[in-house]
């Protein structure tokens, strides 16, 4: 399952024997598979400024997690063709997004903890607001070339009345600078083209002899030329509309047409190269993103061994990408991460706010083996830890229970503190 649970609980004696009953019952009843989730020492500060952070941090989680589901998003989107595969560009650090969030450790260089916790929230806030302004901008200019490219694309299509012909034409179907002669189009229904071969050198005067080709047809009929001298054009127009037959509007224009094609090359190109070019972003060495790499601390078996790769390992495996692609891979993963220490913080401060000082507590990661073992899951937890809230995780328990005075969503409301982690939506 791609869902984690985030709890803590109080570091005391009595706590940590609770922690170590979660775990051999989880086990034994193969509900989770658990791991430390260690989280630094950080300055604590006022209680009020801790309240406001806990509400700062909530806004933010939801901030980040729509963000990342976007950039995902977009990564489908410039995939197109190959979307089967973009799972495989949806990395956090060179890792699959459930290996980086079990094997978690806070980025020290990135977001030091020796600063104030307001600082830290506002090192992460910017960086995530810069990274959706990027978003913004890239898929805005990327979707105007796809709205460019879809309106040149349309002219293509549709029947002889309204596409484009200047894919179909060519110089050799026209007389071109005549002063007396010119070649017109006409549209003949598949129905009339024996009566079109038959007529058409008689719907008016000066209509020259044996001059109608059939260039294309589609499933109603066929494109042909004739050629006539210009002085009859509107009369033989006329004449041609009375038979049903359709004279289109159309000038051969060389450098127009050789214009429209190579405008329709180049779009055509340039969405390409979003997703797959020899262009390659960011340079091998970039002081932007610094070396590092995934580790481990899983709880019962710490010699299970961490994977991780350098982001120079990532970039060079990444030459090859579009500009866009290779953006959006680089950004998505400093989203992510982001987002799993938005997530540590909510934790500290939370259990700061509910477990009291001195800062005293473990936290957990807990990842459900099965859908269906959830509910029982819960049961345990709430069973383990109900000595934390005993009113409250009574109600939990038994949710016939009627308490005066105490309001409270029994699915939502737990006795220790708990964040849910969701990547379902990212698969």
């Amino acid at each position: 399952m791609s869902e984690f649970w985030l709890i803590s609980a109080p570091g005391d004696k009595e706590n940590v024997q609770a922690l170590e009953r979660m775990n051999t019952v989880t086990s034994k009843s193969n509900l989770s598979y658990n791991t430390k989730f260690a989280i630094p020492d950080f300055k604590v500060g006022t209680l009020d400024s801790l309240v406001g952070l806990s509400d700062e941090l909530g806004k933010l989680d939801t901030f980040a997690e729509s963000l990342i589901r976007r950039m995902a998003q977009s990564v489908v989107e410039v995939m197109e063709d190959s979307k089967g595969k973009a799972q495989e560009h949806l990395l956090a650090n060179g890792v699959d997004l459930t290996s980086f969030v079990t094997h978690f450790e806070w980025d020290m260089a990135k977001y030091p903890a020796k600063q104030p916790l307001v600082s830290v929230v506002d090192t992460i806030a910017k960086q995530l607001a810069q990274i959706e302004m990027d978003l913004k901008s890239r898929t805005a200019a990327y979707n105007t070339l796809k709205t460019n490219l879809e309106n040149l694309e349309k002219k293509s299509m549709g029947n002889l009345f309204t596409r484009t012909l200047s894919d179909i034409v060519s110089k050799e179907d026209f007389v071109l600078d005549s002063e007396y002669l010119i070649t017109l189009l006409v549209i003949v229904p598949k129905s009339n083209y024996s009566q079109w071969q038959k007529t058409y050198e008689s719907l008016s005067d000066m209509v020259v002899p044996r001059s109608t080709k059939l260039i294309t047809e589609d499933k109603e009929g066929g494109l042909f030329t004739v050629t006539l001298f210009r002085k009859v054009i509107e009369d033989f127009k006329t004449k041609a509309k009375e038979n049903k037959f359709t004279v289109r509007e159309f000038y051969y224009d060389e450098k127009e047409i050789k214009r429209e094609r190579e405008e329709m090359a180049r779009l055509l190109s340039d969405k390409k190269q979003q997703y797959q070019t020899s262009c390659v972003a960011l340079k091998k060495g970039s002081s932007t993103f610094p070396d590092h790499k995934v580790k481990v601390t899983p709880l019962g078996n710490p010699d299970r061994p961490a994977a991780g790769q350098t982001d120079r390992e990532r970039e060079s495996e990444g030459e090859g990408e579009g500009p866009l692609l290779r953006w959006l891979k680089v950004n998505f993963s400093e989203a992510f991460i982001a987002w799993i220490h938005v997530k540590a913080l909510r934790v500290f401060v939370e259990s700061v706010l509910r477990y009291g000082l001195p800062v005293n507590f473990q936290a957990v990661l807990l990842q459900p083996l099965k859908k269906s073992s959830t509910k029982r899951l819960r049961e345990v937890l709430n069973s383990v830890f109900r000595h934390l809230d005993e009113v409250a995780a009574t109600s939990i328990l038994d949710a016939s229970v009627e308490i005066p005075g105490l309001q409270l969503n029994n699915q939502d409301y737990f006795p220790y503190v708990y964040f849910h982690i969701d990547l379902s939506l990212l698969d």
